[in-house]
């Protein structure tokens, strides 16, 4: 075997809550050849094995993680054109923000939307990450991925992904690893300006590049710098609630802003409840709290432990119930 095992690795410094214990092992992958030892190492020692991206989606326990944690650091992105469409694969370990950069600049649609999250590209298919109209499950083709149990690469496309809101496949088996993901992206314009923020663009704006930067203004104005505090954007989800709860809620605080969902679900806007409704923004609790810019948004500073953050994450919850009876969940994943 070839790869170089490190031993109870600060998994604090590798994530963006900046907490967490140690990892009995950690490997770093750029190839198929190394994830497929990684996972065979875990195996050989009996121990569970986590896939980790960039780290800004999750938290870890203040006891840490006894097992195998491997460092996704796959890359490599292809783009194949056709008359009206262009397919991009990108490797598991890329930074999805470069990559949104670079179909921008290229003039292609479809991924502007995005703009500005930080983590991978394989760490997208897992969440369906979306923002302001857009998730990774309208663009994405197919995934390349690793299946541990039958020890081959595999292609699941679209609709074996199961995609959901904040939700698919991959949530559920853990033994399937994302290599590449490939997305399709138009030559075509195809603006998608539905949300109220980017609603109003000028004409001139509303090219790739255009409504990237505006997007990127948004955030850098919503959101702190996962570099200087410790936070992993939008903590909670925004709640999908049946329609009868919705006109209940409605005729209570008819300014909610709502969105229509599948399955006859009414989406419900968090960011405003916690902060019209609850009065939550800029909210803390010692070393923990809700951003002062976008109450969506946990952030904690360095004297944060784990068990801090999922203290406060249980007051909130119990405060957004009580205000609306709706049980809210986190996005974030924890291990």
């Amino acid at each position: 075997m070839t790869l170089t095992v490190q031993e109870k690795v600060r998994l604090s410094d590798w994530v963006s809550f900046k907490t967490g214990g140690e990892a009995r092992y950690f490997i770093e992958v750029t190839t198929v050849k190394a994830l497929q030892e990684a996972v065979a190492f875990s195996f050989e020692k009996q121990l569970p094995f986590y896939v980790l991206g960039g780290g800004t989606n999750m938290l870890v326990s203040d006891a840490g993680y006894e097992g195998v944690i491997i460092k996704m650091n796959i890359l490599g992105r292809t783009y194949v054109a056709s008359t009206t469409e262009v397919t991009l694969e990108a490797g598991a370990g890329e930074s999805f923000d470069a990559i949104v950069k670079e179909t921008t600049q290229k003039s292609l649609w479809g991924l502007e939307n995005l703009s500005h999250i930080p983590g991978t590209v394989g760490a997208t298919p897992v969440q369906n990450v979306g923002a302001y109209g857009v998730e990774v499950a309208d663009l994405i083709l197919h995934v390349t991925v690793y299946d541990v149990v039958a020890k081959k690469i595999i292609i699941l496309d679209n609709t074996e992904c199961d995609f959901s809101y904040r939700h698919s496949f991959f949530k559920e088996n853990k033994n399937i690893i994302i290599v590449s993901v490939t997305f399709v992206l138009s030559l075509l314009p195809t603006p998608k300006l539905s949300y109220a923020d980017i609603a109003t663009l000028p004409a001139d704006k509303q090219t790739p590049q255009g409504i990237r930067n505006a997007i990127i203004t948004i955030r850098s104005a919503k959101f702190p710098d996962w570099n200087v505090v410790g936070t992993a954007g939008s903590f909670f989800k925004n709640p999908l609630i049946t329609r009868d709860h919705a006109k209940t809620l409605l005729a209570k605080y008819p300014d909610i802003p709502t969105y229509s969902s599948p399955d006859d679900m009414v989406k419900v806007s968090l960011g405003y409840i916690l902060d019209k409704l609850c009065g939550l923004k800029g909210f803390s609790i010692g070393p923990v709290g809700l951003y002062e810019k976008q109450a969506l948004v946990l952030v904690a500073t360095k004297l944060a432990t784990t068990n801090d953050i999922n203290n406060f994450k249980k007051i909130i919850t119990e405060k957004v119930y009580l205000k609306t009876f709706i049980h809210i969940e986190q996005e974030v994943t924890e291990i």
